[in-house]
């Protein structure tokens, strides 16, 4: 099964749409319930990022017997230090973002949490691709 999902650039009210839809079919298909939450809680983090740092982007989302693989592509700024981006608590958020209750400095470390594989390719300026894969078996 394949989804893909639009990225609109500041559009908190659709973000998370995304996970509540695959959410729904790994339900459907009767994905065990802990695999269910590490693919949400990766995919909505990434979702949220892209929605608050990118000027817009896809994600697409492949569903087999084996593996959830969810790719999030985003066009903007990039990230300019992964390594730092990495660390629980840094953020580059805005205000507005924070007052939305976002932007904690979380994103990234609850996908690496959540993601048996995580690929990030990232180019300042270019725009960043997140790559997650959850396995099921």
């Amino acid at each position: 099964m394949h989804y893909t999902f639009n990225i609109e650039r500041g559009n908190f009210t659709d973000a998370g749409q995304a996970s509540s839809s695959v959410k729904r079919t790994l339900k459907q298909l009767g994905v065990d319930p802990a695999n269910i939450k590490r693919t949400v809680v990766a995919l909505f983090e990434a979702e949220i990022n892209a929605v608050a740092h990118a000027y817009g982007g896809t994600i697409d989302v492949d569903i087999d017997g084996e593996k959830i693989v969810m790719v999030v592509a985003d066009q903007g700024p990039g990230i300019p230090n992964l390594d730092l981006a990495m660390q629980e608590g840094w953020s580059t958020a805005s205000a507005k973002v924070r007052e939305m209750g976002y932007g904690a400095g979380m994103g990234l470390p609850n996908i690496k949490k959540n993601s048996d594989e995580l690929k990030i390719d990232t180019e300042v300026g270019v725009g960043t691709t997140v790559t997650m894969t959850v396995y099921l078996t």
